[in-house]
């Protein structure tokens, strides 16, 4: 197979369940490229990647000191992007067909567009995590975002799940904003599409996602997705869709209930919401026969509980910093 002109770059960050059928899948490709971007992994994951570069001389470690994947992308482009036109980013925490890349680049060339983003599905390996992506999957979980469904033909999009970028437009328009611990793909999107770059969602390829394994790990990873988008609405003073409102929500619906001893009406928003959820979860084991995913509804309500709080939580902090800088 010929070399593939692309860079391909992976943030990771104690990924030894994965990184290695990862490289093993993309260096059959043979891309010219591969950069690790590590975060401090504490797991064997740099000893993987360390292995695979002897016998890889195309695989190169970094260590992204500032952790966050924003940070490590950045730093990649910043030290191996030049004379190559494309990157391809790619999640550790994924599985690619083995056509991935060459597909992204036969796309980028017939559309001409500057960004190529692709679709999810979500699978689990154990009862948790299929559970969690019987709940990803559908709409209570990913709130019908266009690059969580399938669709048999490509269309051009404000946003969707990274994976190909053209490295000019990228830097043009400053790379990601390693201010955002979450969301920096959304937040590059708005700055792509507002300076006149288009975004294509491709139905050629897509990825599978392995979801967080415990119900702790699922708040925490939305947490910061809330906390992701809420820094995205401050910085580009842009309003929740529709879809985004809902679980936003959630917490002050929480709150909310604190009133209860004057009127139990205080608590029907949230009543109202987790029982949503939680017949939701119901339906799904239902259509799928699984009892396990019955599990999916308070999965779902997990996922909008972090996100609701992590969205919540910014927008105070940045309310106390604006009120006490003024004083």
């Amino acid at each position: 197979m010929s070399e593939l002109d692309v860079l391909v770059i992976i943030p990771c960050l104690n990924e030894e369940a994965h990184i290695e059928k990862l490289l093993l899948q993309l260096t059959s490709e043979s891309p010219k490229l591969i950069v690790v971007a590590d975060g401090g992994s504490s797991d064997k994951t740099v000893d993987i990647v360390n292995q695979y570069s002897k016998n890889y001389p195309n695989i190169k470690l970094i260590n992204n000191n500032k952790k966050i994947q924003s940070a490590g992308i950045n730093l990649a482009v910043k030290e191996y992007g030049y004379g190559f036109k494309y990157f391809i980013r790619v999640d550790s925490h994924g599985e690619y067909p083995t056509d991935f890349l060459k597909t992204l680049c036969e796309d980028a060339l017939t559309t001409k567009a500057s960004s190529i983003v692709i679709s999810m599905d979500t699978f689990g390996e154990n009862g948790f995590q299929k559970a969690a992506a019987c709940a990803q999957n559908s709409k209570l979980g990913n709130g019908g975002s266009a690059h969580r469904n399938d669709s048999n033909e490509g269309k051009w999009v404000i946003h969707g799940h990274h994976a190909l970028m053209n490295i000019e437009a990228f830097q043009k328009v400053g790379g990601y904003d390693e201010a955002f611990i979450a969301n920096e793909d959304a937040e590059l999107d708005f700055r792509l599409t507002s300076s006149g770059y288009r975004i294509w969602l491709t139905a050629k390829t897509k990825m599978k996602y392995f979801p967080r394994d415990s119900f702790y790990r699922l708040f925490v990873q939305y947490y910061r997705y809330g906390v992701g988008r809420a820094s995205n609405a401050l910085k580009h003073k842009q309003i929740p869709k529709i879809r985004q409102l809902i679980p936003l929500s959630v917490f002050p619906c929480l709150l909310i209930c604190l009133f209860a001893p004057i009127s139990w009406i205080f608590t029907i928003p949230f009543i109202g919401w987790l029982s949503v959820c939680l017949g939701y979860g119901a339906l799904l084991a239902l259509r799928s026969r699984s009892l396990t995913n019955i599990l999916s509804g308070f999965i779902a309500a997990t996922m909008h509980f972090g996100w609701s709080i992590g969205f919540c939580n910014k927008l105070i902090t940045k309310s106390v910093s604006f009120v006490t800088g003024k004083l």
